[in-house]
Order: structure tokens, then C-alpha cells, then sequence
């Protein structure tokens, strides 16, 4: 990697494990931020079983973290306020 995409992120992200499960409100919360620019994005996957069928919403935000553990954390409440604010309105 070039001295210029090291000093300032460029390259694609790096794709980190995804954190673990929780359940919110009959909703599954999968962590999965990722590594961007020495970072770790605030980014998930809310997902809930409807009429047989699973459906799945992905997020990204801008929150940026130097620890993973935070990043998870973080992802974790901005999934449970999407899901208190919008329900199954996400998936629509």
C-alpha cells in the first residue's frame, strides 16, 4: 500500500468478524462494523421473521471508533432506536 493510502485510509474497507446477536423487541441485531482507515464504522444488520419470511435491513453510520468492542456497542443502540422509532417500517 502507497504511503498516501496509508496516511489517509484510502484502499477498500477491511472486513471484520461480525459481533454477536441480540434480540430486541422480537428483532435480531447483528453487529458488524468493519475496519476503515484504522477505524472501526458503526455498521449492522437488523433482521426479523415476517409471515414465514425473513427480512433484513443493513445500516452504516459515521460513527468512527478506535475499538472494536465500542463500535459494537454503539451499533447495538443505534439498532435499538431505529427499531423503537420506525418498527416494521424499516423493511418497507
Amino acid at each position: 500500500m502507497s504511503f498516501w493510502k496509508k496516511l489517509f485510509g484510502g484502499g477498500s474497507p477491511t472486513a471484520e468478524a461480525p459481533g454477536e446477536p441480540v434480540e430486541h423487541k422480537g428483532y435480531t441485531i447483528l453487529p458488524t462494523p468493519f475496519l476503515e482507515g484504522g477505524q472501526f464504522q458503526t455498521c449492522g444488520v437488523i433482521s426479523k421473521e415476517i409471515n414465514g419470511e425473513v427480512k433484513e435491513h443493513r445500516f452504516i453510520r459515521a460513527d468512527r471508533f478506535s475499538s472494536k468492542e465500542d463500535a459494537v456497542e454503539v451499533t447495538i443502540r443505534k439498532a435499538q432506536q431505529v427499531i423503537d422509532e420506525q418498527g416494521d417500517r424499516i423493511f418497507g
